[in-house]
């Protein structure tokens, strides 16, 4: 290669080693320490907090009776919780079974369906006698000892608690992957980040807040798409703290088809982005000012790259890159940084995949890779919008399956 050209290969390359190389090294700190997460020792209860387990749906004809019926299982005292089926545009027959069920059936109707009008309705509703509210998806599937963990964990004066929300379906190569990103986001995002002090993110399902806390924070979400992280922000930026529960398990349906695996990717960062641009500068402040570090934390995750696109990135450019280099007889540090990048990205996932997942399974799915990279690239290329519009994920899966991971 001519060195006349060098410096515009080095200025192009030194704008990929900054921006991949931060998002690198953020989650490779947090995916190292959370190799030292311990689920913590919580005292028994010394009461039964009363329940109210929210399951918002919206024409899950198909799946709502059933998950009812399992949401109905826990050993929890059964005059302790409500199971609350909030039915959105569910068919009559299907309302007409779960008015057989010992629930409690809400009934709303929205020109623009959204979960937090769903919520709000619900609870404006209900009685205020629950001291703690339960979200879960209209596909979640409970533990049986979730609320009992969770009721636990409340003694500790938490405000907000997630679950370890995990996959309830692997049978396809699109569903595995799903479910290693979960495990990968719960690694990094709840242990790693727990283990350092930080709070944990939300996920929008299988987390718990004090009652009426919830109920009023809530009257105040107008989100669309991302109520969750609506909820979060306000959460960190007014210092409360997010505990995890690594043992308390809600099993989630993984996606199955391409299709509904890109709507569901366009929505999240489409949110993500929408969030980053109102939050940073605030975040920034509270930083400087006050040293709220969850605050701006949780700012700087919405513009981290998705974890498959960042792998994806790094590899590829950064093979390109190393093989540009020594071509062209350019400086060694160049291809030693890109190097180091690559090899620091792999370990961050090394680290935070669970070795229940190093099988012959994972490996075949790992040719859907490629396809998924595609897809979440076509999101990313899609996101405008898509955060003031409802989109629906339709599911279809009802028990988990017999091989737990």
């Amino acid at each position: 290669m001519n060195f006349e050209y060098l410096p515009y290969l080095n200025a192009f390359q030194i704008i990929f080693i900054v921006l991949l190389g931060l998002s690198t090294l953020y989650i490779f700190i947090f995916a190292f320490f959370g190799l030292f997460y311990k689920q913590k020792k919580r005292s028994k209860a010394i009461k039964h907090r009363r329940m109210a387990v929210l399951i918002p749906g919206y024409k899950e004809d198909s799946i709502i009776e059933d998950v009812a019926r399992e949401a109905l299982k826990q050993d929890y005292p059964k005059e302790a919780f409500d199971v609350v089926i909030i039915a959105d545009s569910f068919l009559p027959e299907t309302l007409e079974k779960l008015k057989n069920l010992p629930i409690k059936l809400i009934v709303v109707s929205f020109d623009v369906s959204t979960k937090s009008k769903a919520l709000n309705k619900a609870m404006a509703q209900l009685t205020d006698d629950y001291e703690v509210a339960v979200i879960l998806d209209a596909d979640n599937v409970m533990e049986t000892a979730f609320l009992t963990k969770l009721n636990e964990a409340f003694e500790s004066s938490f405000i907000a608690v997630q679950g370890h929300r995990t996959a309830k379906n692997m049978n396809t190569s699109l569903a595995i992957l799903d479910a290693v990103s979960e495990e990968i986001n719960n690694h990094i995002f709840r242990k790693g980040h727990r283990v350092l002090g930080l709070s944990s993110a939300i996920i929008g399902s299988g987390m718990a807040f004090d009652y009426h806390f919830f109920k009023n924070l809530m009257l105040n979400i107008k989100a669309i798409g991302g109520f969750d992280k609506e909820i979060e922000l306000k959460l960190l930026h007014d210092g409360y703290k997010i505990e995890y529960l690594h043992d308390a398990v809600v099993f989630d349906e993984k996606v199955q088809k391409a299709e509904v695996f890109s709507n569901q990717r366009r929505r999240w960062l489409s949110a993500q982005l929408h969030y980053f641009r109102q939050d940073i500068f605030k975040a920034t402040k509270a930083l400087l000012l006050n040293g709220n570090v969850d605050y701006f934390d949780k700012a700087i995750q919405f513009i981290q790259p998705p974890r498959i696109l960042l792998l994806g990135a790094v590899f590829l450019l950064g093979v390109l890159f190393i093989a540009v280099n020594l071509v062209a007889a350019n400086h060694p540090l160049y291809w030693i940084i890109w190097t180091a990048i690559i090899g620091t990205c792999m370990l961050a996932f090394m680290f935070s995949i669970p070795r229940t997942f190093y099988n012959a399974d994972t490996l075949k799915a790992m040719a859907s890779i490629p396809k998924g990279m595609l897809l979440m690239f076509g999101s990313l290329m899609k996101i405008k919008g898509a955060n003031k519009k409802f989109i629906h994920t339709q599911h279809g899966v009802i028990h988990t399956e017999d091989k737990k991971r």
